[in-house]
């Protein structure tokens, strides 16, 4: 794996597409109080969904039935995913939130590379994990760790899913579709769940900062990385999550964390960057002529 010469521009976009991403996590743990961690949800879908829109303009003639059913599983998707991450981070800190989530694609990464080795970068998750809960399970409520977990499951189901919308549609259009779609399963319990608060217009506006913050603005920033960067590269900053996470929490909510909470971090992490640097030169190799 190399990276080219002239891609540091590139990496600074995926930091900061990063850090706005965790802002805006933070900035919706700020209006849980308000409505919900589910409103919250529908918030950010619904304007998400609308900006999707706006942008991509997507046509609705012309799509097979496989491509619908791809966009409807799409948006079940990024709505029980969404769902599950709020939910966790109404119960834990936001970096041990986006740790444990992160084990999603970790896992996927792992299964994908199809090599005996790459389960050791499982175990040192898993250290990780172990080391996550030596902060005290009474201080990691239990249910908020079942919602992260399955909020890593839901994310390695939306990299499958993304990819099936991806061949099905072109450019933004599925992805906007299947944003779409998400809202309106998240709608229902959201309005359930928020209530009056939908009508104010100050938390309203604050719903649709989160959205330009957690979803627009990484996304756009992310798409112009990945033309830049080597697939591996990119892979190998998103999985420095967890710490933009834990710092944002830090200096935005005050959270805490243990020093083996800080440990546990660290080894999700590097067991990330292994995995993936793993699964990148098992696909070098296959990739390579035979003699």
């Amino acid at each position: 794996m190399t990276i080219r010469s002239g891609t540091t521009p590139a990496i600074a976009l995926v930091v900061v597409g990063l850090a706005c991403q965790e802002v805006g996590a933070a900035l919706a743990v700020l209006l849980f109080p308000e409505v919900g961690p589910l409103g919250m949800v529908m918030l950010r879908l619904v304007f998400s969904a609308v900006l999707l829109f706006l942008i991509a303009r997507p046509g609705l003639r012309g799509h097979t039935r496989d491509g619908w059913l791809a966009v409807l599983g799409f948006g079940l998707v990024l709505a029980l995913m969404n769902a599950l991450f709020y939910l966790a981070l109404a119960r834990l800190p936001l970096g041990v939130t986006v740790t444990i989530e992160v084990l999603g694609p970790l896992v996927l990464s792992i299964v994908a590379s199809k090599r005996r080795s790459a389960w050791l970068w499982a175990l040192l998750a898993f250290a990780g994990v172990v080391a996550l809960a030596g902060g005290g399970w009474d201080r990691l409520d239990p249910l908020g760790v079942l919602f992260a977990l399955g909020a890593a499951a839901s994310w390695a189901f939306y990299i499958l899913a993304s990819a099936r919308v991806g061949r099905e549609f072109r450019g933004l259009d599925g992805l906007a579709l299947a944003m779409t779609a998400g809202a309106l399963i998240a709608l229902p319990f959201g309005i359930l769940t928020a209530g009056s608060a939908l009508l104010r217009p100050d938390l309203l506006a604050l719903g649709a900062a989160v959205a330009v913050l957690s979803s627009t603005i990484p996304y756009a920033l992310e798409l112009i990385a990945l033309r830049r960067l080597p697939a591996a590269v990119f892979a190998i900053l998103m999985s420095l999550s967890p710490a933009t996470a834990a710092l944002a929490g830090w200096l935005l909510l005050r959270q805490d964390l243990t020093l083996l909470e800080v440990c546990g971090i660290a080894l999700v992490i590097t067991a990330s960057i292994g995995a993936v640097r793993a699964s990148s030169r098992a696909a070098a190799r296959q990739q390579e002529p035979l003699a």
